[in-house]
Formats: C-alpha cells, structure tokens, sequence
C-alpha cells in the first residue's frame, strides 16, 4: 500500500467505494487523513463501515472542512451530467480528484525520479500496459502493475528509485488526475469511444493528450500517429519541447520507430537500425500488437532497457489473459482464446491475424453486430454460433459455413473436430465473440476461463511452447 501523506491531518471526501475507493480511503487513512466515504450503493457504504470508515451520505453534510472528493473513475465528471457529489464540491470550492492523483502527489512528494509509466489509448492499453510490466521485471526491475489493468494504484508498493510503476490509464482516470507527470508516458491511437462521458470526441482525444503533455522534463512521450488526432498530439508536443518518439505499423517513419516486415525499426537523422524482431512470437500476432510491441520497445529504450533484453523479454512474453491467448495446440490445430474481444472492432484485431479460422462467436449483441467483419469473411473455414446472439449472427454470415452451436461447450467440441478434420496446416480454433458475455456469462473473465478449461480438457491437446 502507497500511505497519502499529502492530507495528513486533513478530512477527505471519498466517494466510489469500490477496488479503487477502498483502496484510497485505507491509503488516506495510513497517511494521517480522516476518511468520510459515500456510495449511492448500499452495500458498497456497509463494506466501508465494516472495514472501519466513517460513512456519510455526503448531500447531508457540511463540505466546510473537506480538502479533497477523491471520486472513482466510474462516476460521471462532466458527462452526460456531473454526479451530485461533484456539483456539492464544486459549490464549496473542493477539488475533485481521483486515486492516481494521489500517487503523483506522494510521488512529488518523496521519489519524484522513480521510473513512473502511464500508458493510454483506445485500444490496446492492456497489452501494452502487461508488455512493458513483463520487459521490465525481464530486465531486473522491482515492477508494480496497475490502474486500469486491475490493480488500484494505492494496493501496490510506495514509488522508489530502481522500482517502476507501470500503470494503465482510461480516460475518466486522466480526467481525475491534472497534475498527471509520468517519466514515460504513451498515448497508442485516439477513436471514437466513451462519448458519452466525454461529450465529443474532440474532447476525448484532449483528454488523452493530456497524458503524454505532463510527461515530466527529461521524460519521453510516446505517440502512436497512425489516427490524425495522435499525429496532431505529437506535433504540438514537438512545439512545447518535449521529448517525442513516434510510432507507426503503417508508415515508416524519417524519425521515430516503426514496424516493417516484422521488424521494429528505430530511425533517426538518417540513420536506421533494428532493434527487435517479431516473427514468431505468438503472443504478439497481428498489425495491433505489432503497434503495442513497437510502443513497448520505446519505454523499455526510454528506461535504458538494452536490445538483447528487449529481443528476449519480447519473445518470451506470454500473452494478455483472454487477449489473443494461445491455450493449447493439437496437431497443426492452434486453440486461441480472445474473450476480451467483447465488439466487432477488437474482434477484427483477431480475424486480421489467421488465415484458416474456426470461428466461435455468440453471445449478447452489440449494436451493429458483426456487419462490420464481413471483409473477414474469406478466411473463414466454419463459425460457431453461441448465446443470443446465434440466430441474427446467422442472417449475417449468408452463405459462410455455419451451425448453431448455442453453448460453448458444444462448439468447443465440434470446431475442434472439424479443424483436425480440415488436414489444413494452420487451422485455428478461435473464441472471439464480438459480443458480450452477459447472457451466459458473468464476465468475459469467466468466460475465456471456461474455454481455456474445455481445450485443455480435450484429448491431446499441448501447452503452446
């Protein structure tokens, strides 16, 4: 746990008391602070009360002696409207902040050079964020993982030099964070999402740039420009004198890294050298990996990370759980497990990368379907129709061969079948289900867990070495 010494004797709102709001009221708490915490969920105040915190419903109370609302990411800021909370504090002049603030500030306060990472994006921040933890802990680092990816940021061990903090950031958390200053910060693609909490995508593209514009001086901000909006970010970043390496999977690049026939190019002032291979490397299939690998060299160079280590952290890296994770191998039959693809656009990632797929999709539809896959179409061999989503799915594909298998369990067993049958060299058997799991499935978690099971469970399948 990070103690928040920055409030020592000081009250602070908490409001938001899951992970992460617990996490912050124990952190305020072992620093010197009061805690008042609130949720407008009921059990979630009754978890904080046994745990010893004072609760409050927080629109009857005077917001006189407050310093801080530390709110979680998942309340609404400014979109669609604030939450109360963040009206009342604004009312009574109290800033509003989120856990990761409170990091930088105790960060300032007693390692202001520890190796702080902060990666953002619209996709592939996972990947990216577990590539980077897996490089550094290869190359010898104390690593604490966190933010987004799982871990509250205040759970993990104080900042120290010789220890890094690798540390995924989504927007509502950047908007949290306004003294944001990582010494590597990286910001992979700007698209259209979360427009609901952020109003338009203009504004959502500016607050992701606002993490790679804190990078602190001597830092180095990472910029994907492959999206007009990233191109935009780094050129301004040029402007105010920042350190900036661009990355590209697209284009190579006069200055910058870039990723041509699998190899990872650094180029500058005429002079290129590769730095990493990608070839064979399973776990970074596919153009989007080759963007969150390419990201992933640059903080590992910006840390001093030397290319021998770099070449082998990356091929030794076994995979995001659920993201495009090998589980199994039978024959030339290859069992992938991409649960995390819960829409059509991360499941494209997916079908970009094999040719011969057996296809298991299905579950609770998202707007729009899998209509925007049917460029995807050729390379597939059979598709395995699950959940819900299984009778409309089937109007979609048309003529592409298909069963209704409705239960994973089922289509487990017959596109397994039927790749081995294929006598194709690289069939793939591929769980990517452009949908969400909560017809069938708790979570995408549970439900990639639940794949892994019925693969490895069937006779003669391998570990993928």
């Amino acid at each position: 746990m990070i103690p928040v010494t920055s409030f020592a004797g000081k009250t602070v709102a908490v409001f938001g008391l899951g992970g992460s709001g617990l996490a912050s009221c124990h952190a305020l708490k072992a620093g010197g602070a009061e805690v008042i915490a609130a949720d407008d969920n009921a059990e979630n105040v009754a978890k904080a009360a046994q745990a010893g915190f004072i609760t409050a419903d927080l629109r009857n109370v005077s917001w006189t002696n407050f310093a801080a609302l530390v709110l979680a990411p998942g309340v609404p800021l400014t979109h669609p409207v604030p939450h109360w909370s963040v009206l009342k504090a604004r009312e009574a002049g109290v800033e509003v902040i989120g856990d990761i603030e409170l990091f930088c500030r105790e960060r300032r306060r007693h390692a202001p050079n520890a190796p702080f990472v902060a990666i953002t994006g619209t996709n592939g921040k996972s990947t990216t964020t577990a590539l980077i933890a897996h490089l550094t802990r290869f190359a010898g680092y104390n690593t604490q993982m966190g933010g987004n990816i799982g871990t509250a940021i205040l759970s993990l061990e104080p900042p120290r030099m010789g220890r890094v903090h690798v540390i995924e950031m989504s927007s509502y958390q950047i908007d949290l964070t306004p003294s944001l200053d990582p010494s590597v910060g990286i910001l992979l693609n700007v698209s259209e999402d979360h427009i609901d909490r952020h109003g338009t995508i203009e504004h959502y593209a500016a607050v992701k740039e606002r993490l790679v514009a804190g990078v602190q001086d001597g830092g180095t901000a990472i910029v994907g420009v492959d999206d007009g909006f990233c191109r935009d970010i780094a050129d301004r970043l040029d402007r105010a004198g920042k350190t900036v390496v661009r990355i590209s999977v697209k284009n190579p690049l006069a200055s910058g890294i870039h990723v041509e026939h699998g190899n990872i190019v650094r180029t500058s002032g005429g002079a290129r050298n590769d730095i990493a291979a990608l070839g064979g490397i399973g776990s970074l299939r596919g153009q989007h990996n080759a963007q969150n690998a390419a990201c992933a060299a640059a903080a590992a160079l910006a840390l001093g990370i030397g290319l021998d280590v770099l070449q082998n952290g990356l091929r030794s890296f076994p995979g995001l759980a659920h993201r495009m994770e090998q589980v199994g191998r039978r024959g030339n039959v290859l069992f992938v497990n991409d649960s995390k693809g819960t829409n059509a656009d991360a499941t494209a990632h997916a079908l970009s990368s094999f040719a011969d797929i057996f296809w298991i999709v299905g579950g609770k539809p998202k707007a729009g379907g899998i209509t925007g896959l049917t460029g995807f179409f050729p390379r597939i061999r059979k598709a395995y129709l699950i959940g819900e989503a299984a009778q409309e799915f089937s109007g979609t594909l048309g003529t592409v061969a298909h069963e209704i298998s409705q239960t994973l369990d089922v289509a487990v067993e017959h596109a397994a079948r039927d790749a081995e049958a294929s006598g194709l060299t690289d069939a793939v058997v591929l769980l990517s289900p452009a949908c969400a799991s909560f017809d069938q499935y708790r979570n995408f978690e549970i439900r990639g867990t639940k794949f892994r099971e019925l693969v490895q469970a069937l006779p003669g399948v391998k570990p993928v070495v």
